[in-house]
């Protein structure tokens, strides 16, 4: 399993975490999503199919794009 914390500057509120932890967990493969709106980050655990860079593609389609 890996797991990442993402820095998404995009955040405001808890609703914004929602949203994120309702569209990552719809990929197979994701089992984990926590966030946290005050640092403005999110932290993701997953095993394959899931992919990094398919997390990041899903952040960014909804408009939550991870920072660099």
């Amino acid at each position: 399993m890996e797991t990442k914390t993402l820095s998404i500057l995009n955040i405001s509120c808890g609703h914004c975490v929602m949203t994120i932890k309702r569209e990552l967990e719809e990929l197979e493969g994701v089992s984990q999503v926590e966030g946290n709106p005050e640092k403005k980050e999110i932290t993701v655990s997953w095993d394959a199919p899931a992919s990094f860079e398919k997390i990041k593609a899903i952040l960014k389609e909804i408009n939550y794009p991870a920072a660099d």
